[in-house]
């Protein structure tokens, strides 16, 4: 892990409108700069990149965050690679933090090596294999998506690598499992008689491959094993090819095999990726959502597709972001991705993708056929069945509490009883009004945009449960444990890949509106302070009023008849006020 030191002294040094200049032009506008988007299609510049917070916001996209995630987004570099190219430019080295060495990186180095050396073989090989081309031509696929994919062939050869590597005995080659180590030292290759998928990384680098038998042997698809290059619960096939056109489209398809990708690819719907013969994992689920608004499961219709989809949704509520989409897409009996747009084109498959079912509702359906609905024992039981799932929504609270209204509807059950079960449930005390921001995502605001203001709280700030007031809770622990108030960009990042993350990025985005407004961001500030504060005292004023004044202590004896004192001199002005005006009217 680097240190957060460390990355916040390589923000401090790098600029972040050189970094994005590098990819994107950008023009001045005002104090901050402008772009189209490069993570959409767009007309008119809604991409904003602001040099004085050291973050960049798409008011289209929402694609949003510091240099580090630029370079993850545009370039698809992994987060250590983001920063060792950005350290690079900076003049800077990542520390050594014990758990990686520069020996190591070398033998990384040499494993990609050997990963594409293999790659090389089997693409020569798939020439050579009569029997592999006439199946992919059978399957419809064209020469040219095959070598847009690198698909290969791995001969039927117990040894077939040995005549494409130095050294067969090499132990590079178990750890990229390439070669399997049997019994008394024999050695023989993982892939036979398959044609190859290359598994690349999000920078196109070849880390595992998949490979289809040509026979009826089993198994039907082999992948490779977990090695130092490929975590299988992280990567996704296809994605590295289909990145652009996720981008473009704004939503990505999962499907579950490779053919799929390559033939729905081939057939002109390139926002496509799979999974690995596992389950959707929740990595997964969260490195597509930073690609996208909108992920489309694309299942068989029979009960294993419902099954996989059901787990699908599953390891994605965690990952569930207000704004973001997810959809599920359930295929006629007897198809698949691959054989439907084969047989119906890439207009009809859009067709179906638009027809998913979602997520709120394949979860409610869902719920709802393990009940009956008819006795109120059954209507319990969809709540107390439900609630579970609706937890794990922490990300994304308003769709939670949406579906807590459809529950209600559902349950027959009062809302307010519905809402019981959880306290993402319980609403604000001091509502939002006019489409206004409340109080504490206007104090959560200020304090990105200024956390130094931090020191002029009070030490216990009102708050209540609300997303808002938790988020502000944390920022202001982070911000006091330092001792110096971090930049803005640093404390957003200090949130990286937590629950709190979209949040305050969304609080993030707003400060540039302000910006642009030119809004005198510290009144706000301070009223929605006074206003928390006020609330603050309301609540326990009516918590005194309960108690005797043998119960009261002298301290809060004190504030209680101050409270008193404040409500009668409130009335007083109301009265004068009144009495005033109707003077004027005489």
């Amino acid at each position: 892990m680097i240190p957060q030191d460390f990355l916040d002294t390589l923000l401090d040094r790098v600029d972040i409108v050189d970094v994005i200049e590098r990819y994107v032009p950008l023009k001045k506008a005002g104090a901050n700069y402008q772009a189209r988007c490069p993570f959409h299609n767009e007309k008119t510049p809604s991409f904003t990149v602001s040099p004085s917070k050291q973050f960049y916001h798409c008011f289209g996209c929402g694609a949003h965050g510091s240099a580090i995630t630029f370079l993850m987004q545009h370039t698809g570099m992994g987060f250590i690679e983001a920063v060792r190219e950005l350290a690079g430019r900076a003049g800077m080295t990542v520390p050594d933090d014990g758990s990686r060495s520069h020996p190591e990186d070398g033998r990384r180095e040499q494993l990609y090596q050997l990963m594409e050396t293999a790659a090389h073989f089997y693409k020569s090989q798939l020439k050579a294999s009569e029997a592999a081309v006439a199946y992919l031509k059978n399957r419809g696929l064209t020469g040219e998506t095959a070598a847009r994919y690198g698909l290969g062939y791995a001969p039927d050869d117990w040894q077939g690598l040995a005549r494409a590597v130095a050294d067969y005995q090499d132990k590079a080659l178990e750890e990229t499992g390439l070669v399997i180590a049997g019994e008394a030292g024999k050695r023989y290759d993982r892939f036979r008689h398959r044609v190859m998928f290359p598994i690349r990384n999000e920078r196109g680098k070849v880390i595992a491959f998949g490979g289809r038998v040509l026979d009826k042997g089993e198994p039907k698809y082999l992948n490779s094993p977990e090695t130092p290059l490929f975590h299988k619960g992280r990567e996704l096939y296809g994605l590295y090819e289909a990145r652009r056109a996720i981008q473009a489209a704004g939503r990505v398809i999962v499907v579950e095999g490779y053919m799929d990708v390559v033939m729905l690819a081939q057939h002109g719907v390139e926002n496509a990726v799979a999974t690995l013969g596992t389950a959707v994992t929740s990595d997964q689920v969260e490195r597509l959502l930073r690609l996208a608004d909108a992920i489309v499961f694309a299942f068989d219709g029979d009960a294993a597709g419902r099954k996989a989809a059901w787990r699908a949704l599953e390891n994605s509520l965690p990952q569930v972001v207000d704004g973001k989409r997810l959809g599920f897409l359930f295929l006629p009996e007897g198809e698949d991705p691959d054989s439907f747009v084969r047989a119906q084109g890439c207009a009809a498959f859009e067709q179906l993708l638009d027809k998913a079912v979602p997520l709120s509702q394949f979860l409610l359906d869902e719920m709802s056929a393990k009940t009956d609905l008819a006795s109120p024992e059954g209507r319990v039981r969809l709540v107390k069945l439900t609630e579970p799932y609706l937890d794990q929504m922490r990300r994304a609270p308003l769709l939670a509490r949406s579906l807590r209204r459809q529950l209600a509807g559902l349950s027959g059950m009062p809302s307010r009883e519905a809402n019981r079960f959880t306290p993402l449930a319980r609403a604000t005390s001091i509502p939002k009004r006019g489409g206004q921001p409340g109080p504490y995502r206007i104090v959560l605001q200020a304090l990105i945009h200024r956390p130094e203001w931090a020191a002029g709280l009070p030490a216990a700030l009102p708050l209540d449960a609300s997303p808002e007031a938790e988020a502000l809770a944390r920022v202001l622990a982070a911000i006091r444990q330092r001792p110096l108030p971090p930049s803005s960009r640093q404390l957003v990042e200090l949130f990286r890949d937590t629950p709190d993350q979209a949040l305050l990025e969304a609080a993030e985005a707003a400060v540039l509106l302000w910006e642009a407004a030119g809004h005198d961001i510290e009144a706000d500030f301070r009223g929605a302070l006074a206003t928390l504060q006020e609330e603050a005292g309301r609540q326990e004023a009516k918590t005194l009023s309960r108690k005797r004044p043998s119960e009261m202590s002298p301290e809060e004896k004190a504030r209680f008849l101050e409270s008193l004192k404040a409500k009668k001199l409130s009335a007083l002005a109301a009265t004068d006020g009144a009495s005033g005006q109707g003077d004027l009217t005489n």
